[in-house]
């Protein structure tokens, strides 16, 4: 089987356009719907047509142009079933567990409610690829509009819990804001400055800062990391449970 291709492209103001294109099948899936104009651009440029819309969840940024790809492409809209309700033109609803095929490949479906209620996560076991909209992002994770602190911690576990090597795009460039306060909460992880010293150089540069990997959060991302001691220290925290420690830092950020 060919690699699967993928394109990334800005929407919006940092919201990320993602297209997954087979060249041995044809079908491109764009992964959420930011902004009509871009992704249309982005996929003719490449010759691609869209025939599919992996929605993770029903913000207004992330399925504003479901109904207008719908309407050029055609292309069948696949979204969370607990926010089907929501989705615009949504032809077929997944749920934690579920499975569907894509391009010859199985895609798995994770749900991971604290962003909202019914988020999803789209993963490629046979590439490796892990499409974490507003669930897991570089160095940081969404804010809790929906859900607890202890669901959103659950649920990044769940992504925690993949092969280090998986892939992983995200909903927004957001890197450079999460990796400086990363820093106020992880100030000794020798990794960690290392990673935001070169995040720094990226956004000068004007490069994206996706992709990341399972690997690389779990050593730089304190919402991930809730258990290390180092952060416990820095945060007075040494005798509480990690969703304590996890929602601190999600409070912490939300004020940064």
């Amino acid at each position: 089987m060919k690699s699967l291709q993928i394109e990334v492209f800005l929407c919006r103001s940092d919201n990320f356009g993602v297209l997954l294109h087979c060249p041995e099948t044809g079908e491109t899936a764009s992964i959420d719907a930011p902004e009509f104009g871009p992704i249309v651009a982005s996929a003719e440029k490449r010759g691609w047509t869209i025939t599919h819309v992996f929605t993770t969840h029903h913000h207004g940024d992330h399925v504003e142009a479901n109904l207008a790809l719908k309407e050029k492409y055609g292309c069948e809209i696949i979204g969370p079933r607990n926010e089907a309700a929501v989705i615009p033109g949504i032809d077929r609803t997944v749920g934690d567990g579920d499975e569907f095929t894509f391009a010859k490949r199985p895609v798995r479906v994770i749900e991971t409610p604290g962003h909202t209620a019914g988020h999803i996560c789209y993963y490629l076991p046979e590439d490796m690829l892990l499409f974490a909209a507003d669930t897991l992002f570089a160095l940081g994770c969404g804010r809790l509009f929906e859900r607890s602190a202890l669901d959103m911690w659950h649920s990044l576990q769940k992504l925690a819990s993949l092969p280090d090597e998986t892939i992983v795009y995200f909903g927004h460039e957001y890197t450079l804001s999460n990796a400086r306060f990363a820093l106020t909460v992880d100030p000794e992880n020798a990794r960690l400055r290392s990673r935001a010293e070169l995040i720094e150089m990226q956004r000068k540069r004007g490069d994206f800062t996706i992709p990341t990997t399972i690997g690389l959060e779990k050593e730089t991302n304190p919402f991930l990391r809730a258990g290390d001691p180092d952060i416990r220290r820095t945060l007075g925290m040494e005798g509480a449970t990690n969703d304590e420690v996890f929602a601190e830092i999600r409070k912490r950020k939300d004020s940064f």
